[in-house]
């Protein structure tokens, strides 16, 4: 007998066992053990509260009518270097018209206003099946530098304004696989708060005055000028060459609190979504992969730049001891540039020109080729 079957006998008993006096709950749990194979004891218990009948439901299947752009969709997430949904929404349109432009996809008047008013939930699950996760760790290239600290002043108590481009933050990420020992090439990553207009330089060893050079060349690429820079203690930027150098550019340096990373924390991130996540932890050590991954460095800096929408923190909302994080609407880089009103407007006239001339299916080909070459050494 099965146990549908076995159930069901129980309901059938159930209301009668439990209206009966003793006598009669003692004959009728006994036929029902009978009947079951039940031992009285489990029979007792399953009369008293007897199973539900359990009713097969049919699940209704919808299909989604974004399954059309299915292809396309995937085409733009892949150039988007695997964004989120909401990240990848807003990324779309500017990656649509410059594909298009360049004849990398053809897309009907039908799909395009699919596409153009999709929401991050359905891109997350239309693309779940083809998301996949890496979680990899690496080394700690920094060491202190304390000899200057006292001539720094910490960022939180020196009045910077990150509503006007200008102020950035600045790290080393070690390209030393798994020993720190000799040279190796480090790259320095440095992002604007107010625009997040990211660029990066790599250099070959960690000395004072190779940083100050790094720097310099990171510096000539931003569309606008550098007024203020915030660092960890590292010692490579807690020098005398570093601080020379900043005052005589009539810089803002500052410095984040020791043993305190969240005081970096839009450094922190750009590391790992724009170092280690296309890079990787491999150990990079010869002037040839230093030429490659400089090159590398320029094509991410139109690719990110130009046509990668970026989250900002508006505030945070305290709900009991929940805290509720509040973002704007994900922009490129490229955009918050062009809406600042600090920017001068020939600045702005030289982006859109080279906007125009922009592929960044290409881009991210390119990217990927020299990727590969690098870590083949």
């Amino acid at each position: 007998m099965k146990k549908e079957e076995k159930y069901a006998i129980i309901r059938a008993f159930a209301k009668d066992y439990k209206r009966s006096a003793k006598l009669e709950r003692g004959r009728i749990l006994a036929e029902v053990s009978k009947l079951t194979g039940y031992y009285k004891t489990y029979a007792c218990e399953l009369l008293t509260k007897p199973p539900s009948s359990k009713r097969l439901r049919i699940k209704r299947v919808r299909f989604s009518k974004y399954l059309k752009v299915w292809d396309v969709l995937r085409k733009l997430w892949a150039t988007s270097n695997f964004a989120c949904g909401k990240i990848l929404v807003e990324a779309i349109p500017g990656l649509l018209e410059s594909m298009v432009r360049f004849g990398e996809i053809k897309v009907i008047r039908e799909k395009r206003k699919l596409l153009l008013k999709i929401s991050a939930s359905t891109c997350d699950r239309l693309l779940k099946s083809e998301r996949k996760k890496l979680e990899i760790k690496g080394r700690s290239g920094t060491k202190p530098g304390p000899l200057l600290k006292h001539q720094i002043p910490v960022r939180i108590f020196t009045p910077w304004d990150e509503q006007i481009p200008g102020f950035v933050e600045i790290d080393y990420v070690a390209h030393c696989g798994e020993t720190l020992a000799d040279t190796y090439i480090s790259s320095l990553d440095a992002i604007d708060i107010a625009t997040t207009w990211t660029e990066k330089e790599a250099c070959l060893g960690k000395s004072e005055r190779v940083t100050v050079k790094a720097f310099e060349a990171l510096e000539s690429r931003f569309p606008f000028k550098i007024l203020g820079v915030d660092s960890d203690n590292d010692a490579l930027f807690i020098n005398w060459h570093f601080l020379r150098m900043t005052k005589k550019k009539q810089i803002t340096f500052t410095r984040s609190r020791a043993y305190r990373k969240n005081d970096q924390a839009h450094i922190e991130q750009k590391n790992w979504s724009t170092v280690r996540k296309i890079i990787g932890y491999q150990r990079l050590e010869t002037e040839k992969q230093l030429a490659i991954l400089n090159r590398i460095y320029q094509l991410l800096s139109d690719y990110l730049n130009f046509f990668i929408p970026t989250l900002k923190l508006v505030r945070k909302e305290h709900i009991g001891s929940r805290v509720k994080r509040i973002y704007d609407k994900a922009t490129t880089p490229y955009q918050r540039v062009l809406d600042h009103p600090n920017i001068d407007e020939d600045t702005k006239l030289k982006l859109k020109s080279k906007y125009l001339t922009l592929n960044p299916a290409a881009l991210l080909r390119e990217i990927n080729r020299l990727t590969r070459q690098l870590l083949k050494g």
